[in-house]
């Protein structure tokens, strides 16, 4: 069920070894691959196809290139909610009403949450990954000092992981969000100046994992902040997940 990865960093590095690792993950996920990347400014460079990676040539285009930037979110995506097309492919983009851009890429599935119905009526796509964001930039309304966005955003995965799996990475411009909630799903190696997040170790190194079941917010490389630790620990469950494939093949 998808995977995703990201970088936070104080200066401009080389990722074209570990998407390299990263993509070839593609062929157990095949159902589309993205990228979001950003420079000194926060400036975003997106893209992204409903294919696999290993058989994308613009990845391939990508990597032999190679890739720096100052921090990236990646998702290779396994369908189960919402249909293969780009328009449900990860990262989701799109700006808050203080005209602050975000970017967001989830490994999970929302299983129940009011709060995000009424945001199937206006999205793009139809996945419950991009209506965590329209959701995420709803509440960021009157939102302008940086503890207040911190505070919302840990009320969203508090409220949000309750009965669901939510792992996802969130860029606002200027900081990374990481969240998970089920063991052993992701992962970071911290670098000098650097730290590198992935559902699953990209090389042989020392990746420790992330804190369950508690925000985290990195700037530049750095542990900048730590959210409400919760008891919403999602663990699967096969049979839950074939009732949510039943119920959306009928819809």
């Amino acid at each position: 069920m998808c995977e995703i990865f990201g970088v936070s960093s104080d200066r401009t590095i080389d990722v074209t070894r570990e998407l390299k690792e990263f993509f070839k993950h593609g062929e157990y996920n095949p159902h589309g691959w993205g990228f979001v990347s950003w420079n000194d400014a926060g400036k975003f460079t997106i893209d992204k196809e409903p294919v696999a990676s290993t058989k994308s040539t613009l990845i391939d285009s990508y990597l032999s290139d190679g890739l720096k930037c100052r921090g990236l979110i990646a998702h290779i995506r396994k369908a189960t909610i919402g249909y293969v097309d780009i328009r449900n492919t990860h990262p989701f983009i799109a700006h808050d009403p203080n005209w602050r851009e975000w970017a967001f890429a989830h490994n999970g599935t929302i299983f129940e949450s009011e709060e995000l119905l009424p945001y199937s009526d206006i999205q793009i796509g139809s996945t419950d990954s991009e209506r965590i964001l329209l959701y995420i930039l709803d509440q960021n309304k009157g939102v302008t000092d940086e503890a207040s966005r911190f505070k919302m955003m840990d009320t969203v995965a508090v409220k949000l992981s309750d009965k669901n799996k939510l792992n996802f990475f969130a860029f606002d411009g200027q900081d990374l969000y990481i969240h998970k909630n089920e063991a052993g799903t992701m992962y970071r190696k911290n670098h000098d100046g650097y730290v590198l997040f992935a559902t699953k170790p990209l090389d042989n190194d020392i990746w420790e994992e992330v804190p369950l079941n508690q925000l985290q917010v990195y700037r530049d490389g750095k542990l900048i902040y730590e959210g409400t630790v919760h008891d919403h620990t999602y663990v699967h469950d096969e049979q839950q997940m074939n009732m949510l494939y039943l119920g959306y093949s009928e819809l």
